[in-house]
């Protein structure tokens, strides 16, 4: 495993990321979600992707790609690791969304190409990042009530939003991915929010991954 030539390539596709709004945000309907994870001890990995109609927020597709993992888990590489599923999962989709959650870090990364913004600019998709861990930075303590929210510094640049979706729950690091502001992905992440500490997108990723209850009575209600 060459970590110089990957590192490389890091800064390399960085450089190429868009940090500022190309979307079009008035002729928006569908936004997926993306949420990748490992089975048999690391040997599979499976990336999950789903599509809801936007302004309704409704499930009306999903896609779960299963493939052989190509590369062990080393911090700061997590991006090659997990985009391999990712595509195969996105080129199953009957159709593409308009702007993409993805469940990870986008430039909130050292080396500013964590996997939404790595997988944005392979398929050039709007795409924002959406952590549960802080990766890098720095940040001032934030309030206990939902709203609650610190921009995430790293060697003096604002990385991401560090953002209190819900009361006594862990905060959200969120960042642009590709083609979308900091301050357009925070306010994407506040529109996403129904009651829960993940925005639907990336909610409705992580329960088809793990077949979650609210997943298994979508499939019963769908018949």
């Amino acid at each position: 495993m060459d970590l110089a030539s990957l590192r490389a390539q890091q800064i390399e596709l960085a450089s190429s990321v868009s940090r500022e709004d190309r979307f079009d945000c008035d002729s928006l309907r569908l936004i997926g979600g993306a949420d990748v994870g490992f089975e048999q001890g690391g040997e599979v990995t499976r990336a999950a992707m789903v599509l809801l109609a936007w302004p309704s927020l409704e499930l009306i597709e999903y896609q779960v790609a299963r493939i052989p993992t190509t590369m062990p888990y080393i911090p700061g590489f997590l991006s090659f690791r997990e985009y391999p599923a990712l595509l195969a999962a996105w080129q199953q989709l009957s159709q593409k969304p308009d702007l993409l959650f993805v469940d990870g870090h986008g430039i909130s990364h050292p080396r500013r190409l964590g996997v939404a913004s790595h997988f944005g600019l392979l398929v050039d998709v709007p795409t924002i990042g959406v952590a549960k861990k802080r990766l890098c930075g720095r940040f001032e303590p934030l309030g206990d009530e939902p709203g609650s929210g610190a921009a995430l510094i790293d060697k003096g640049e604002e990385v991401a939003w560090v953002w209190r979706s819900k009361a006594r729950c862990n905060p959200l690091y969120i960042s642009t991915g590709h083609r979308v502001s900091q301050d357009t992905a925070l306010a994407w992440v506040e529109r996403c929010i129904k009651g829960y500490r993940l925005p639907e997108p990336t909610r409705w990723a992580d329960a088809v991954a793990s077949g979650r209850s609210a997943f298994t009575r979508w499939q019963e209600i769908q018949g």
